[in-house]
């Protein structure tokens, strides 16, 4: 097992502390939060051993898991890289390209694993149709949320729509050509709702939304490629995927049929994958112990989380 030790004990902070602690791939060994009277008395409530400082966490570890604010992360990734600490951190990798790129150059240099915390790689929805997603030409994402004061303190790019980026750039085989957005701030210092337009070499235009201050919860992707479409549900973990073949010889009688101006028939089919039941966060947690313990690449590697920064940086220069 993994010696794991946590930096942050505030909401996600607590859910890992506690998966953690179930998981079979990890021995929890504690936490540190700087406030000082919430962290002790989730240690009394739980049993957590709770470290006094940054550094006689790391020292205690073999895995980082960083559930700091973001403007932390590459501090805290940094003194766990140079004492030779795997590191598990939340997205935003860091809170600029520069600090991303500098974790990645120091896991490089003293051979540690990372993984960043891009959770709806795991959702099941996700999971039953990724591998039917193929060569997408057009992708649509709505990521609306209820207003919630926690994570305002970044644009709603890095707090919502960071998310469908990365699930984006895992199923689009192309580099980004162009991007085009416009945010506007309602009720933070930063843009509450945001819509950005990604062009890849390849043809392909993603469209995506996302809006912190919705009257409703929703986080839905649509894919569009030849021969089919795909809609995945990340909030009702719901999926669904409509093709279109040739019409066979006899069809069904209940069959349905289009045909296009060349009289060229065909056949549209429904299907609804089955979706495998799932923790999505001790998923990737313990994705992340197979990936030091096989030495493989991370599920959502340092670079992956550099590269949704990267364009989500450029989402946000269009502001």
């Amino acid at each position: 097992m993994l010696k794991a030790g946590v930096l942050g004990a505030g909401h996600l902070g607590k859910i890992h502390l506690r998966l953690l602690q179930q998981s079979e791939k990890y021995k929890l060994v504690g936490f540190y939060d700087p406030f000082t009277e919430r962290a002790q008395k989730l240690a009394d409530e739980f049993g957590y051993t709770l470290f006094n400082s940054v550094e006689a966490l790391i020292d205690a570890v073999d895995v980082v898991d960083i559930v700091t604010p973001t403007l932390s992360h590459f501090d805290c990734a940094k003194q766990a890289i140079e004492k030779g600490k795997h590191i598990f951190v939340e997205k935003p990798i860091a809170n600029s390209l520069q600090e991303a790129e500098a974790i990645r150059t120091l896991a490089s240099q003293y051979h540690v694993r990372g993984q960043v915390g891009h959770v709806e790689r795991f959702n099941p929805a996700f999971l039953a149709t990724k591998d039917m997603i193929n060569a997408p030409m057009f992708i649509e994402t709505h990521r609306l949320a209820e207003f919630n004061p926690r994570g305002t303190d970044v644009p709603v790019v890095l707090d919502l729509m960071i998310h469908d980026i990365d699930i984006i750039l895992s199923v689009v085989n192309s580099k980004v050509k162009n991007v085009q957005a416009s945010g506007v701030s309602v009720i933070s210092e930063t843009p509450d709702i945001a819509n950005a337009r990604i062009e890849f070499e390849n043809g392909c235009v993603a469209n995506l939304t996302a809006s912190r201050i919705s009257m409703k919860n929703m986080r839905k992707s649509r894919f569009f490629q030849k021969d089919a479409y795909i809609s995945i549900n990340f909030l009702t973990k719901k999926s669904e995927v409509v093709r279109m073949k040739d019409v066979p010889e006899k069809p069904d009688e209940f069959a349905m049929i289009l045909q296009n101006a060349e009289g060229v028939k065909r056949q549209i089919y429904f299907d609804n994958p089955k979706i495998e039941s799932n923790n999505a966060i001790l998923d990737e947690l313990e994705s992340f112990a197979d990936a030091i313990i096989q030495d493989k690449t991370p599920v959502v590697s340092l670079r992956e989380g550099t590269e949704a920064l990267r364009v989500a940086q450029q989402i946000i220069d269009c502001f």
